[in-house]
């Protein structure tokens, strides 16, 4: 895959791994409708790309995105007739929104390497990733309630509650307290706290992990602890079984058992491109 740009978002190809760089450092990577719309586009060509084993989000510059981009967000002159909330609502359904899910529908994991703030709008799109790396001056920042008088959005709330629980999720919504990279680390929103100037080489070794593992293993997981967020432990139990019916006759688990047998790592296959 050569590199490839959109307005603000371009990508390029490490073996396996598609690299995503938000690139607008002189706004801290806002979320811009342009951007989105780049991002978007870069999204559904890394979807089709069945050679592609890991996706790696990451930002230019200091910060990974510092939420909506309020100053770039004007209404367009086709939607003059509707109030701000009402664009705003409107670009949600059509652009935002169906960005974080074309993140959490990826066949491959994502991995979301943040070299600084994520704040607002940044918090959901750090956290749709199913890893996330954070360098030691990253932090989280939710301003929404005790700055504008809003909602967390782009699933911040959900990803906050499943991952915080509800008592911190609230407290930090409210409060919009800043939270460091340690202080993730500790609550389990990132999975590792690296210092700053490795942070590229740390999240791009851990994409090539994960770019490793079975073609299905994203889709399996993320299905598997959603299904456990709202099952009782019977039902998690019948949910387990069935799908170990479905996967235990796949060609991957014949090349785990045989790897085991024979002492080595595990070689699943890739579909072509």
């Amino acid at each position: 895959m050569p590199g490839m740009e959109h307005p603000h978002a371009r990508m390029k190809r490490d073996g396996d791994v598609a690299v995503i760089t938000l690139d607008n450092p002189g706004r801290r990577n806002a979320l811009s409708r342009e951007m989105q719309e780049g991002l978007a586009k870069l999204l559904a060509e890394v979807r089709a790309d069945t050679s592609i084993g890991a996706l790696l989000l990451t930002a230019e510059g200091g910060a990974f995105c510092a939420g909506a981009d309020l100053a770039g967000n004007a209404i367009p002159a086709g939607q003059a007739h509707l109030s701000r909330g009402q664009a705003t609502r409107q670009v949600m359904e059509e652009l935002s929104n169906p960005l974080i899910l074309a993140l959490r529908d990826l066949p491959m994991p994502v991995v979301c390497a943040l070299p600084g703030v994520a704040a607002g709008a940044g918090v959901g799109l750090a956290l749709a990733a199913d890893v996330v790396i954070a360098a030691r001056s990253a932090y989280f920042y939710l301003p929404f309630i005790p700055r504008l008088g809003i909602v967390p959005d782009l699933g911040t709330t959900w990803f906050l509650q499943q991952l915080l629980g509800r008592g911190r999720a609230t407290a930090l919504t409210l409060l919009g307290d800043r939270v460091s990279a340690e202080q993730a680390l500790a609550w389990g929103l990132v999975w590792r706290c690296v210092d700053d100037a490795s942070l590229q080489d740390e999240a791009l070794g851990i994409a090539r992990r994960l770019a490793s593992l079975p073609a299905h293993a994203a889709v399996e997981t993320r299905q598997a602890y959603e299904a456990a967020g709202r099952n009782d432990l019977r039902a998690q139990l019948q949910y387990e079984a069935q799908r170990q019916g479905v996967l235990l006759d796949r060609p991957e688990f014949e090349e785990g058992v045989r790897a085991f047998l024979e002492k080595r790592e595990p070689r699943f296959r890739r579909p072509a491109p």
